[in-house]
């Protein structure tokens, strides 16, 4: 399993996770990677961070890990994984690996890296762009199927 983050001008870090996740494992890579892709995403002081509702992503040491560290988080829909921009780049990541046919778990992951660091700007605007549009539909059909 791999975690990762991005906002309109890029990815930031990719996590490969070797064992199941729980909500310690959230803290600890949320305090390895958070802040320095912050930093090379250049977002300065105001930016919002976005997460799914799974539970170890909302349990209680992952809030206070977030609130200590002055971390804004967008409220977020229960039940709603398909709402969330980065699908559309996990989407765009398989793609772009399956189409290099890794053999072994070793070359999936070294290929998933290296697909995302090639990821450009350009493409995480776009996602991030046209979201609004997206929510807007999602609400116009009332949840149901859209487009995207």
């Amino acid at each position: 399993m791999l975690g990762g983050c991005f906002a309109a001008g890029g990815t930031g870090a990719l996590h490969k996770i070797d064992s199941i996740m729980r909500r310690e494992n959230d803290v600890d890579i949320l305090k390895q990677h958070l802040k320095r892709s912050v930093r090379k995403l250049k977002l300065g002081r105001k930016w919002i961070f976005q997460m799914d509702n799974d539970p170890k992503h909302t349990s209680k040491v992952v809030a206070k890990w977030l609130k200590d560290n002055k971390v804004k988080v967008l409220e977020w829909p229960s039940q709603s994984p398909d709402l969330n921009p980065i699908e559309n780049l996990w989407a765009e990541l398989k793609r772009h690996v399956r189409a290099r046919r890794p053999t072994n778990l070793t070359q999936l992951h070294q290929l998933c890296q290296e697909e995302w660091a090639k990821t450009h700007p350009t493409y995480c605007g776009k996602i991030v762009e046209g979201y609004p549009k997206h929510l807007t539909q999602v609400k116009q059909f009332k949840g149901n199927a859209t487009k995207y």
